[in-house]
This record gives C-alpha cells, sequence and structure tokens, in this order.
C-alpha cells in the first residue's frame, strides 16, 4: 500500500508539472486545454493502478490497466525531458534579457507552444518505437574464454535468460515466445539469472509456466534477482521455480560433467537480498577442486568485487537493462561496473545482459532486449 501511495503521490506531481508546461505555459484554453488535462489524469491514475498490479489486483483483470499506464509512464518519461529542456531554454533567454537590461521574458508563448506540440509528437514516436522494440527479444551470440576449459566442454552453448519481469504489463505469452526461442537454438545449458516476475507467488506464478518446457543436456538452472523479493518472499520464489523444473541455486554449486571434463557452476543471492537470503559467496565458490573452472551467476554485475576473494573464471548477470530507456544508460554506470556486455571486475571476466523483458513500461529505446547464447571456448 505505501509502495502505491508513493506512485500516487508522483504521479500527481508529474501530471501538475506537465499540466503547467503543456497547458498553461503554452496557453490552452477551452475545450482543448479540458481535453489535454482530462488525458493527463486519466493516464496518471492508470499509471498508479500499475504499480499493485501483480500485487494488490489480480492480473487476471488489470494487467490491461498495467500495461496501458506504464506504457504512458514511458510517453511521460520523454515528455519530462523534453518540457524541461524547453523551461531551461525560456530561462536562458530570460537570463541573457536581464544580463542585457531588457525586459525580462523568457521564449514567446507561441514559440513555447511549437516546441511543447514538438516534444509531445517526439515523446509519442519514441515510446512508439520502444514498444516495438521490447515485444522481440533478439539472439545474441557470445563466445566465452576459459582458462583450462576441458576439451570436452569446447562448444557447449549456454543460454543466459534475466529480467523477463512478467506480471504488470506481459503475462504468459510473453513467456512461452522466450521459451520457445531458447528451446529453438537447442543449448546444452539453461541459467536464469533473475527478475523474472513483478508480483506475488499467487498472482503471478501462473505466468511462468511455459518454463516447464524447459530442457537441456547440461540442465536448467537458476538464481534470484532483487526483484523476487520486493512484494514476496523470494524464497518462495525460489520454490516456485523448482516446481517448474528449474534448479535454483541458493548459495550453491553443482558439477556439471561432459565427457571426462569437469565444470562447476555456482550460483548466490542478489546482492540485496534481505534476510535470510544474503548471498554467501564462501558457500557458493569456496572449498572447490581449483582444478575445475567455475561459473559464478550472480544478478548484479557488482556482485563481482564480493566474489574476486574467491575467485571466478566467468560471472554471468543481468539487472542493469543497459538502462532500458535512453539515456538512462548513463545513469546505470554509476551504480554498475559493467552496463552491458563483456568487463572485466577485480580480475573475473564479467557478461552483462541487457534482459529479456522490461520492468515498468514494456518499452526498450536504445538498448534491445536479448536471449544471450554463450559459448565456451578455452582460453588461448
Amino acid at each position: 500500500m505505501i509502495r502505491l501511495l508513493v506512485a500516487a503521490a508522483a504521479a500527481l506531481l508529474v501530471t501538475f508539472w506537465l499540466h503547467r508546461r503543456l497547458v498553461r505555459a503554452t496557453g490552452l484554453r477551452g475545450r482543448w486545454a479540458t481535453a489535454a488535462d482530462t488525458v493527463l489524469i486519466v493516464f496518471a491514475v492508470a499509471t498508479t493502478i500499475s504499480f499493485a498490479v501483480g500485487d494488490l489486483f489480480d492480473p487476471s483483470w488489470s494487467r490491461p490497466i498495467g500495461f496501458v499506464g506504464f506504457t504512458w509512464a514511458a510517453v511521460v518519461f520523454y515528455l519530462l525531458l523534453g518540457t524541461v529542456l524547453v523551461a531551461l531554454a525560456s530561462a536562458v533567454v530570460r537570463l541573457a534579457r536581464l544580463v542585457l537590461r531588457r525586459r525580462a521574458a523568457g521564449l514567446p508563448r507561441r514559440v513555447i507552444a511549437c516546441a511543447s506540440a514538438v516534444v509531445v509528437v517526439a515523446a509519442l514516436a519514441i515510446t512508439g518505437y520502444g514498444l516495438t522494440e521490447a515485444a522481440s527479444p533478439r539472439i545474441v551470440d557470445e563466445d566465452a574464454h576459459i582458462a583450462g576449459l576441458p576439451a570436452s566442454f569446447d562448444g557447449v552453448r549456454i543460454a543466459f535468460v534475466t529480467d523477463v519481469h512478467v506480471g504488470p504489463a506481459r503475462g504468459e505469452g510473453f513467456v512461452r515466445k522466450v521459451v520457445d526461442d531458447v528451446m529453438a537454438e537447442r543449448p546444452d545449458l539453461i541459467v536464469l539469472g533473475g527478475d523474472l516476475t513483478d508480483g506475488t507467488v499467487a498472482k503471478v506464478g501462473s505466468a511462468l509456466e511455459p518454463l516447464r518446457d524447459l530442457h537441456a543436456p547440461l540442465g536448467v538452472f537458476g538464481v534470484s534477482g532483487n526483484h523476487e523479493y520486493y512484494v514476496d518472499d523470494g524464497g518462495a520464489w525460489l520454490d516456485q521455480w523448482e516446481t517448474l523444473g528449474v534448479r535454483t541455486f541458493r548459495n550453491e554449486r553443482v558439477e556439471l560433467r561432459r565427457g571426462d571434463g569437469v565444470v562447476d557452476l555456482a550460483g548466490v543471492y542478489d546482492a540485496t537480498a534481505p534476510a535470510p537470503y544474503e548471498p554467501d559467496y564462501a558457500a557458493a565458490l569456496g572449498g572447490r577442486d581449483p582444478s575445475h573452472p567455475v561459473i559464478l551467476l550472480a544478478h548484479q554485475p557488482i556482485q563481482a568485487e564480493d566474489a574476486a576473494e574467491y575467485g571466478a573464471d566467468l560471472q554471468l548477470s543481468g539487472h542493469t537493462h543497459d538502462g532500458q530507456m535512453w539515456p538512462l544508460t548513463y545513469l546505470v554506470g554509476f551504480e554498475q561496473p559493467v552496463t552491458a556486455g563483456w568487463g572485466e571486475v577485480d580480475g573475473i571476466p564479467v557478461y552483462v545482459t541487457r534482459g529479456t523483458g522490461a520492468w515498468g513500461p514494456p518499452v526498450r529505446v536504445l538498448a534491445p532486449p536479448e536471449i544471450t547464447l554463450i559459448t565456451l571456448r578455452p582460453a588461448a
């Protein structure tokens, strides 16, 4: 309920700002002003409701509201960027006039109206593009070169899926598409990197039913992300995954055997998981046979900093979405050491996928969703 109240307060403030910049500042009057304010209010209510879909509200009836509301949130994001730029331009003109000792005035109302119209069209166009981009995750092929990789593991293909985020805006149909795309690639190993859902097990759990059809010779494994803990117990979500055939890691590891070769696969809880689900790198990585290469599943790239003490030959992470909607990409870089693709953190090679779904707005702008296929290769 607190989350819903915060969302409502934020929607109210944003709507007031947009009213000031798109209605008052542009000089709209009469029916046009009423129509604009009505649109702003109706979509603000839908956005507020969206934050409760999968938690307070059953997605079976509320998901369409969630989809519309979160899509509007993306429009609002770009409206805010645009209207702030127009407001800053007006302020600069006003300041320049003051410096030149002329009558203090910003941009003429006609200019503000034209600029605001451009902002509205651009926000709608960018969001429309982002909806299309987010609807179809692409297949991304990457090679991972690992020192000491057994010959029998040369060419092993890992399907890596994270950040599906079904619940408020997307449901079982999207999961089915992802599963079909993964199975079409016939991987040797499938790993799920967390943040599969937003909501409770009771209301959203059924959306993951297609995961039952995932299978691979070396198995299907998964670790939790931060969203598994937001509105439900993360352990309950992992229990739900287990019923679908996913072997979950809870600060532990297993030996993967192929021919006469062995590779360790380990996984830890998310960095922000509450008690009793804190990540334990010693439990997952300590006391192992050093002759076995180890691949670590950890939802956030920054977790490599804590794992470095115990060593890992490769870490697979998600979480960042590469910002999901440009220009947020640049902000993610302040939080995470790697935002997308390959990087190295304290000596550990880290691959960060952009994720398969989208959190909140079902929109991706210059950060396309992906299903990553990682082929293991021996290091030169």
